[in-house]
């Protein structure tokens, strides 16, 4: 396996970050929610998101890039990973449950894993890979529960959205791995994909919820936005160009099975909401379908090949 595809204790590391950072999320958008129409809040998380780091790459010392390829693939980044995205998530949950919205969003790395095998040349399909996204994938449909399934069938056009949005997360993955190649860093990639993904939705925002109309929101959405664009967005963006830029688009899409964990369990910690049976067997079968994507565990527990010489040289063969 080429080393881009291998997750260290760093790139993990970060994975489960990204996760806690998304995973809050849902907490930061469940407040702005009660006095903001869903993309005037998606406005306001990437211009802020966009603001900050674009200050944070001042104060460092950094320039953005000039190249008109450069911003040409920022813009077509932002198109694939929020613009596009966003828009079929948003219109799909107004027709279908956020827990079945959740599950179809939890096939974005089965949808990475065929992406990649077609488009790149060291980002192959294997049996275990494939058995591990489908693995995570039911562990992610236990986690939410069965109840989730329920609307099933129904609201076709709204599931095929949220499937649309998911498919276009992984071509994001895949195109991203350009950055690298284009000498362009994490920092930067992060900063210039969010400007540019501002641009493009903040004529979404304007036409959809002519936000100049709403009333001015209170402290604590203020306070959610602010938390929802300097942690859940801007850092987010940042560990997730270090992620892909490591480790690969495939093994980057895995968050996606850590989410909906890192949400459960910020639950129960922060609002003390009960943890059942299905949630610890949704995790188990997450925690299983990472390791067979991870292959480090497979390969340990792998029996070693027996070398006759060697073992007749030892005296183990009689």
């Amino acid at each position: 396996m080429n080393t881009q595809n291998v997750m260290g204790t760093r790139e993990w590391g970060m994975l489960v970050a990204l996760s806690i950072l998304w995973g809050g999320s849902f907490f930061f958008v469940g407040i702005a929610v009660k006095e903001l129409p869903p993309f005037t809040i998606v406005m306001a998380r990437i211009g802020l998101a966009a603001l900050a780091l674009l200050a944070l790459v001042h104060l460092m010392g950094l320039r953005m890039p000039r190249d008109p390829r450069v911003w040409l693939a920022f813009f077509a980044m932002g198109l694939l990973n929020n613009l596009i995205p966003f828009c079929l998530i948003v219109w799909g949950q107004t027709h279908i449950a956020s827990g079945l919205a959740s599950i179809l969003n939890a096939s974005t790395p089965l949808f990475s894993v065929l992406v990649a095998h077609l488009l790149t040349q060291d980002e192959k399909m294997t049996g275990r890979k494939l058995a591990g996204v489908l693995i995570g994938l039911a562990g992610v449909a236990t986690l939410i529960g069965p109840a989730a399934l329920s609307g099933l069938g129904s609201h076709i056009w709204a599931q095929l959205a949220v499937l649309g949005a998911a498919l276009s997360y992984a071509f994001a993955g895949i195109f991203g791995r350009r950055f690298k190649a284009m000498g362009v860093p994490p920092m930067i990639t992060a900063t210039g994909q969010i400007s540019a993904s501002t641009l493009l939705l903040i004529p979404v925002a304007l036409l959809v919820d002519h936000p100049w109309t709403l009333p001015l929101p209170g402290p604590a959405t203020w306070a959610a936005l602010a938390g929802i664009a300097l942690l859940s967005t801007a850092l987010a963006y940042v560990l997730y160009f270090r992620i892909l830029a490591s480790a690969g688009a495939t093994n980057l899409m895995l968050v996606t099975f850590l989410i909906p964990v890192s949400a459960i369990l910020l639950g129960a910690l922060v609002l003390g909401e009960q943890l059942e049976a299905k949630h610890f067997i949704g995790m188990a079968l997450i925690a299983a379908g990472l390791a067979a994507l991870d292959g480090r565990l497979v390969t340990a527990l792998r029996p070693k090949p027996r070398h006759p010489d060697r073992d007749s040289f030892l005296g183990k063969d009689i």
